[in-house]
């Protein structure tokens, strides 16, 4: 039997029969927000929408009718898009009330406060606040990057002080990140997770830590990007496209950058490195300088973009936007297009450019690999018909312009050749050493990989101004991007060439120069190689990391579900390159990742990698 006893008007303690404690978590029904400025708006409102009575405070009448007006768009919008019916919409707004009267909080149980990013701000509220509320009184801090924990000990009550981060636009946003301190009281933590769990978020509790999950991984990435962009490596546009059709994310880092806002960005990064000492944490150079020139993103007008009006989301040209075309430069007559390879890859880039009309010859080993190809393009052309995404003419008309062979020289006449084979450099370079002496002066000769140096192919032949890179994604009938690779040898024609042939085949082309990663390995392995490090140091664990960065930033997979997808010891490969080519500390591969590739655990293809999948 149970036996409940009240300990306080609205927390109850269950005695079992066995004498032993079984703690109910808290429920609230009057909170407090400090600070009405978007986040804190969001997250009065997300509050009076799960039927709490709120007090939310601002610095003054001016201040408040800023925060009142941002509650009334938002639900407002809510209202035109069907989400919030008008009775709900009044009684929600009937249960805030808007105050510029920090006294107004002597009765709330819970206060969160979502004020600017500055120590000094939160500590000065959090010791006011300290001596307005009763003593059990929960204080909560919405900081992205701050310490709790100095936060915590300017009050006379730190053992009740937390993180509750929620993230932007709270009202839709789903993750909260619960932040506990050194001095926490394990009931808080239980309190405010099910508080969380009431508003409907998905909440992950993790130690007091600069940049806690999300933070700590999504602007090292970012941070990597706008370097990047610093060093010219890359358009602004490229890197953005690069990453959205790329990793299938929302957005673009640069352009998340600007929606953040970059004072934000830099105080977060700035804080994450003084408190790390993390060099990939230390802000870019160019971050400040377009903080101190006032381009703060979407809010001042501009950024890394510019933007039709402040706080519009409109991109509108300016003097860094690239003009399309190449009027300069006279493009090579591509009619015929040659594949090398037998795989995943090379089959989808036969399908791709024989959809596209080319005339497609593939060369493989040996006549079984030729019918291998053959079944494997019709199966996809076949799917696609019942699919109703190719006619049957269209079907037929592409199996009409695909040839194959096993011999290297029936590739004497095609204006493109691309190679497709396995990711290793000295089967590579023997390769383009043949077709140089075989295939055509003018034709291009182009490489898939994602990681060797295309300069080392094109090394292998007396033309290396033909040759370039020509990285489509997988799988290549279905990804839209192809990162278009040149090498300091490289003719602008060619280059311009293939990314006139990308537009044929219905294909966003980016550019990059000749190094590891290109642009969006670069990018991604390095945050996942951060995810593992978190997970290594026992910060929080894999499932909390994968909903962090699903729920939290919107990617389509965690990095562990996407590790494990590629394969860990692909994944390792890539990161030993990427360390090579940069010998950036940072880059350097986790010792856990090192470990489970030496134990056989690579992910879904072995039933193990960081999650165990069924056999």
């Amino acid at each position: 039997m149970a036996i409940s006893l009240t300990s306080r008007s609205n927390e109850r303690l269950c005695l079992t029969a066995n004498s032993e404690e079984r703690y109910v978590a808290r429920v609230f029904s009057k909170v407090g927000v400090v600070g009405l400025g978007t986040m804190g708006a969001g997250i009065a409102e997300v509050f009076a929408r799960s039927g709490l009575d709120v007090i939310a405070v601002e610095v003054d009448d001016a201040a408040v009718e800023r925060g009142r007006s941002h509650v009334e768009d938002s639900t407002g919008r809510a209202l035109s898009r069907g989400k919030l019916d008008e009775a709900d919409r009044t009684a929600m707004l009937e249960r805030i009330t808007f105050t510029s009267s920090l006294e107004d909080l002597a009765e709330a149980e819970l206060v969160v406060e979502a004020i600017p990013e500055r120590m000094e701000l939160k500590a000065d509220v959090f010791a006011r606040l300290d001596k307005i509320l009763p003593p059990d009184a929960i204080l909560a801090t919405n900081t992205s990057s701050l310490s709790v924990t100095q936060l915590s000990v300017v009050t006379g009550r730190p053992s009740k002080v937390i993180g509750l981060h929620f993230f932007n636009p709270a009202p839709v946003m789903k993750l909260v990140e619960v932040i506990r301190t050194v001095v926490t009281e394990p009931q808080v933590v239980e309190d405010v997770e099910a508080l969380a769990a009431q508003l409907g978020k998905t909440d992950v509790t993790v130690g007091d830590k600069a940049g806690f999950i999300a933070n700590a991984l999504l602007f090292g990435y970012l941070n990597h990007a706008v370097s990047m962009y610093e060093q010219r490596y890359a358009t602004r546009e490229d890197i953005d496209a690069a990453m959205k059709l790329g990793c299938g994310l929302p957005m673009g880092p640069l352009a998340l950058m600007d929606l953040i806002g970059i004072d934000t960005a830099y105080e977060i990064l700035d804080t994450m490195y003084r408190q790390g000492r993390d060099r990939l944490h230390a802000p870019s150079p160019i971050i400040r300088q377009l903080m101190i020139a006032g381009r703060l993103g979407r809010k001042s007008g501009r950024g890394f973009y510019s933007y039709e009006a402040e706080g519009s989301p409109k991109v509108v040209d300016d003097d860094l936007t690239p003009h399309v075309g190449s009027a300069d430069v006279d493009l090579r007559d591509i009619r015929s297009v040659g594949v090398i390879g037998s795989g995943t890859m090379a089959t989808g880039i036969i399908e791709v450019f024989a959809k596209s009309g080319y005339d497609v010859l593939f060369v493989t080993r040996g006549r079984e690999k030729v019918t291998m190809v053959d079944k494997a393009v019709a199966r996809s052309l076949e799917k696609a018909v019942q699919r109703g995404k190719l006619s049957e003419q269209d079907r037929t008309d592409a199996q009409g312009r695909i040839t194959g062979s096993i011999s290297l020289d029936a590739l004497a006449d095609c204006d493109l050749v691309v190679e497709a084979v396995v990711e290793e450099l000295s089967v590579k370079q023997a390769l383009f050493a043949n077709l140089d002496e075989i295939v055509k002066r003018e034709a291009i000769l182009a490489t898939t990989t994602s990681s060797l140096p295309v300069i080392e192919c094109a090394a292998a032949t007396s033309r290396p101004g033909s040759v370039i890179g020509m990285h489509f994604f997988n799988p290549a009938t279905v990804m839209k991007l192809v990162e278009v690779v040149t090498t300091v040898a490289t003719a602008p024609e060619v280059a311009a060439t293939v990314r006139a042939v990308c537009g044929t085949l219905d294909k966003q082309p980016v550019s990059c120069g000749d190094r590891s990663g290109f642009i969006v390995n670069a990018l991604l392995f390095p945050y996942l190689n951060d995810a593992v490090k978190m997970l290594q140091a026992h910060y929080a664990t894999a499932d909390d990391i994968d909903s962090a960065m699903k729920v939290g930033c919107g990617y389509p997979m965690g990095p562990f579900e996407l590790i494990d997808t590629v394969g860990l010891d692909v994944s390792l490969a890539i990161q030993r390159e990427l360390y090579l080519e940069f010998r950036e500390p940072g880059f350097a591969p986790a010792p856990l990742l090192e470990q489970l590739v030496t134990a056989g655990y690579l992910g879904r293809k072995t039933g193990r990698g960081f999650h165990v999948y069924p056999s």
